[in-house]
Parts: structure tokens; C-alpha cells; sequence
């Protein structure tokens, strides 16, 4: 599925919060490169700058020096063909799950132009949408009537509803039960396969990271730049038995190792 073309390339970024001496260096000498249709995983210790690679190439916050390209523009504002979903879910209470779900066709250009018109064919999209993630007739429904796990299919359905060529997920599943959240990697997997959109996901998780990336990327300790990189076979992510095989074992265990190092070069 990934072709050879990059959607996002980040060339020698740097970024600090704050400024003078009490600013903190997120990323310095930052590189990476995502090509379309891949499914990519960043981890790392936590305060690593895996967080602030999304904001990044989502447009949200603007790299100091260094470059990102997105589409083959350099990104300075927030982009329209990125969606996005959180640890926490972030659905409005007071809108039903259609209401939330639409929320993006009404703010997102060029779609909130013709919003109104189009709210039928909107509709059914989102109603596509709930089957594919396994939402049955909750579509009027309340977020607070919802389980944790349903919040959060309906915070993927939110994310994917105007189309983007980018989703990105900051550790969308942490919060979950281990039974939700390995039901999750399977809905993420079938979405991706069936919509062909490029994904990068912050996780802590190195099983959820070697079961549904492509690629793994190890980010050191702060300031962020990535040590290591891993192609994972497809062997250890085809099927929900693959994770119980040794070789799925090995791959999680190999960038647990580069980790460890990474916080021992710290300490």
C-alpha cells in the first residue's frame, strides 16, 4: 500500500518552548520523512518531543529553524488535510454523536462553505463511518451515554469525516481497558486499509506500536531526535495471533532495549 512518494518531510528541526534561559528544547536536529499511505509510530521516554513532532506537521506550532514540508508545502499555518484524535476523546456534551462527528465539515474549508447543502450526503459518510468502527444507532445519542471505548470511535469517526490525506493520533488508546483498546487496534487497522490515509501515532504502547505500524521511530531523550528506526514485518501484524508469536516478542523487546539505552545515556 505506502508508495515511494513523501507526504511529510522534516529536515534539521529545532523548536523550544519558552524563551531565554528558562526555555525548554523540545527538538533539535530533528529528521524524518513519511511517505504517502504509511502507517507510521513515534516512542519514547515521555517529555521526548513525540507530541510536538504532531503539532509540528499539523500546523498547530511552527518550527523555530529547520523545515517542514507537508504536501509538498512548507506548513505555516494549521492544514486542512490533517484530522486528529487525542488520549481523550474531547467530545462537546452537548451535541449528539452526528452533531460532534459533522463538527469538522462545519469549520474545515472548503467543506463548512457548503455545509448546509451537503449536510445529507455529510450524513451518510458519518453513518459509513459508525459501521466501520462498530457504532450501531448511536448517532443521536449523547457522549456521556456512551461507553469509553464508543467515545473514542466516535472521536476516530470525528477525525476521519472530512477525509484527510493525515491522521494523526496522540496515544488515542491510553486510556482504555486493555480488552477495548486491542478491539480498537483492529478498527484502526481495517480503517486504514480501506481509506489509504497516512498515519502518525504518538504511543507509549511498544505492542500497539509493532502491531499496527509500518514503521517504528525511537525518539532519544530530550532534546527529541530519533536513534533508531525499524521496519516491522508483516508477519507480526497481519492478525490479532501474531502478537503472541516470537517473533513478535523479539521486535517488541528490540526497541524496548534502544529506550532503555536512551534513558541510561541520561541518567
Amino acid at each position: 500500500m505506502p508508495t515511494t512518494k513523501s507526504l511529510v518531510q522534516m529536515h534539521d528541526v529545532a523548536l523550544v518552548y519558552g524563551e531565554g534561559e528558562n526555555g525548554l528544547l523540545a527538538l533539535e536536529h530533528f529528521n524524518l520523512e513519511i511517505r504517502t499511505g504509511e502507517f507510521i509510530a513515534l516512542v519514547g521516554p515521555s517529555g521526548c518531543g513525540k507530541s510536538t513532532v504532531l503539532k509540528l506537521v499539523s500546523g498547530l506550532r511552527r518550527a523555530q529553524q529547520g523545515g517542514v514540508i507537508v504536501a509538498n508545502r512548507e506548513v505555516t499555518e494549521p492544514l486542512k488535510i490533517v484530522g486528529m484524535a487525542f488520549q481523550s476523546p474531547a467530545l462537546l456534551p452537548w451535541r449528539t454523536v452526528m452533531s460532534n462527528t459533522m463538527l469538522p465539515m462545519e469549520i474545515v474549508e472548503p467543506h463548512c462553505r457548503s455545509f448546509k447543502r451537503d449536510i445529507a450526503s455529510h450524513k451518510e459518510r458519518a453513518e459509513q463511518l459508525f459501521r466501520s468502527v462498530g457504532l450501531k444507532d448511536v448517532a443521536e445519542r449523547y457522549p456521556w451515554q456512551l461507553s469509553g471505548g464508543m467515545q473514542q470511535r466516535a472521536s476516530l469517526c470525528r477525525a476521519l469525516i472530512h477525509q484527510p490525506q493525515l491522521l494523526l493520533l496522540d496515544e488515542p488508546f491510553g486510556a482504555l481497558d486493555a480488552f477495548t483498546r486491542e478491539e480498537l487496534w483492529d478498527t484502526l487497522k481495517a480503517l486504514w486499509s480501506e481509506k489509504k490515509f497516512t498515519v502518525v501515532m504518538v504511543t507509549h504502547d511498544l505492542a500497539e506500536a509493532v502491531y499496527l505500524a509500518d514503521t517504528v521511530h525511537v525518539f532519544s531523550q530530550r532534546p527529541g531526535r530519533i536513534i533508531h528506526s525499524r521496519r516491522i514485518p508483516k508477519e507480526c501484524r497481519r492478525r490479532r495471533e501474531d502478537r503472541y508469536t516470537s517473533l513478535f516478542s523479539d521486535e517488541v523487546a528490540r526497541l524496548r532495549q534502544y529506550i532503555s539505552h536512551s534513558q541510561e545515556s541520561c541518567s
